[in-house]
């Protein structure tokens, strides 16, 4: 009677939902662009950052496919406010991270800030439930006031790998106390060429952090 009240739909092919599927039928989430960098201890996304940002640890759940599932998906979660999206896959990849004895010490999970420009026009920051769930699965603390975004470039959609690096977001280090001297993992929606989680790593750093491991939803 409530799928017939109220019908769930697939967050991506926007087919009815059957009782036992959670945001994504059972055809999309079997055709989802899966990565398993963690689970096959693949430094992909480890090398991005490699003489640029000392990171211990670095993974991404999923593939970034221009039209694809996964491209659907960040763009509901970025700009249509479907926040519930942040939280499945949040939950999902900490569960993964949860079974890995290098992220197991994880003790605090920062999400990558919006400026707070941006953040009153979009009204949240679409990193912020996905964070959350993995710092919950984790046993870590969540903490956003860490970092702080204090310019308001432009956004970096349809910009290239060296326009990506030049842009000039600057970010600076908040509370260090939150973090000093703990192993903190910096979560982010998506990485292209790492710009953005490199500048919010060099800040952290300064606190200092006795490690320093990266999360994202999506690698392009």
């Amino acid at each position: 009677m409530l799928n017939i009240l109220l019908p769930r739909f697939c967050a991506t092919c926007n087919n009815v939902l059957l009782t036992m599927e959670e945001l994504l039928c059972s055809y999309c989430l079997s055709d989802l662009p899966l990565t398993h960098f963690h689970t096959y201890d693949d430094s992909t996304v480890l090398d991005k950052f490699y003489g640029l940002l000392p990171a211990y640890q670095a993974t991404a759940l999923l593939y970034f496919i221009k039209k694809g599932i996964s491209q659907k998906l960040l763009h509901k979660l970025k700009y249509e406010d479907q926040q519930n999206i942040g939280t499945y896959f949040g939950k999902w990849l900490g569960s993964e991270l949860k079974q890995i004895p290098s992220y197991l010490d994880v003790e605090v999970v920062v999400p990558v800030p919006l400026h707070k420009k941006r953040f009153r026009s979009r009204g949240y920051n679409q990193v912020t439930k996905f964070a959350k769930q993995i710092a919950s699965q984790l046993d870590a603390s969540y903490c956003e006031k860490s970092l702080i975004k204090i310019s308001h470039a432009r956004s970096q959609v349809g910009l290239g790998r060296w326009s990506r690096f030049g842009s000039k977001e600057v970010f600076k280090l908040g509370d260090p106390s939150t973090i000093r001297g703990k192993h903190v993992l910096l979560v982010d929606d998506l990485i292209a060429t790492g710009a953005t989680l490199i500048n919010c790593g060099k800040e952290l750093l300064k606190a200092p952090v006795s490690k320093l491991s990266i999360a994202t939803l999506a690698m392009s």
